[in-house]
């Protein structure tokens, strides 16, 4: 089991909401990122999603794509951001971190190294959950498995044009927890919708046992307060790379925990 649903559970218990920040790994700045993420549970990250970088990255708005890129020139592929999570690690070994990113970059890995080899290096670095955003549940029953048993996760989008067919697809396969796309269109888009949210939940859970994060379009305390009123989780991404893309280096880490403590507070109202 990855630490994922523990966490998850823990929350629940205590009546709390998680709040799951996402950045890009090696951006603004290649070595960055452990000492980021630190920075983010320390103000009140209960589970990091980190970026993989990708050339074509068909979800993410221009915020995020442009993150990639940077991060890209820098040389940071599959490889570097696993051992980006082994750094983490080695002073964190209890916050759930999850790789959001791409087929091509992870193929590629066990094109060059063997097959299998993302699932072996993942879970020996730490990770605990992976989000390929083009994966299709149909095609990933052999996959999902292989991560389970590598104490890992396999976790899906679902958006506001899934079928009951699709979320019950979904709902096979997905452990963990899911991750509800608030709005159409690509990452930092258009702001939440809260009402429809509110909506759109009850769908999911029909099919969806584990828990429901919401994201995309979340940008603000009172956003995040109102998502998370009737979903599991909050994720915030493109507020974060906006925040810190101009950052000198020294200030990244500060400009991250004051806004994310903000959301915490907002949370636990």
């Amino acid at each position: 089991m990855s630490r994922i649903a523990p966490k998850m559970q823990a929350l629940k218990a205590a009546g709390r909401k998680a709040l799951i920040p996402y950045v890009t790994a090696g951006f603004p700045y290649a070595d960055i990122t452990p000492e980021l993420m630190h920075a983010m549970v320390s103000a009140g990250a209960d589970i990091i999603e980190l970026g993989v970088p990708f050339s074509d990255p068909m979800a993410d708005g221009p915020v995020i794509q442009k993150a990639g890129e940077k991060a890209l020139t820098f040389g940071i592929g599959t490889a570097q951001v696993l051992a980006m999570v082994k750094d983490f690690r080695a002073q964190d070994n209890v916050t759930p971190v999850v790789l959001m990113g791409y087929a091509n970059p992870l193929e590629r890995y066990d094109l060059m190294r063997g097959k299998d080899a993302f699932i072996r290096d993942a879970s020996q670095a730490g990770v605990d959950g992976i989000l390929v955003v083009d994966y299709p549940p149909e095609e990933c029953e052999e996959f999902a498995a292989k991560l389970r048993s590598n104490g890992m996760d396999l976790i899906f989008l679902l958006a506001p044009t899934s079928t009951d067919e699709r979320i019950a697809l979904v709902a096979k396969v997905a452990s963990g927890y899911v991750y509800y796309v608030s709005l159409k269109g690509v990452t930092g888009a258009a702001s939440a919708d809260a009402g429809a949210v509110e909506l759109m939940l009850p769908r999911i859970r029909e099919h969806v046992k584990i828990p429901v994060g919401v994201g995309f379009g979340i940008r603000d305390a009172a956003t995040a307060q109102a998502i998370g009123k009737v979903a599991d989780a909050v994720v915030i991404g493109t507020k974060i790379i906006q925040l810190i893309e101009n950052e000198p280096r020294e200030n990244v880490a500060p400009v991250v925990s004051s806004f994310l403590q903000q959301i915490r507070l907002a949370l636990d109202v």
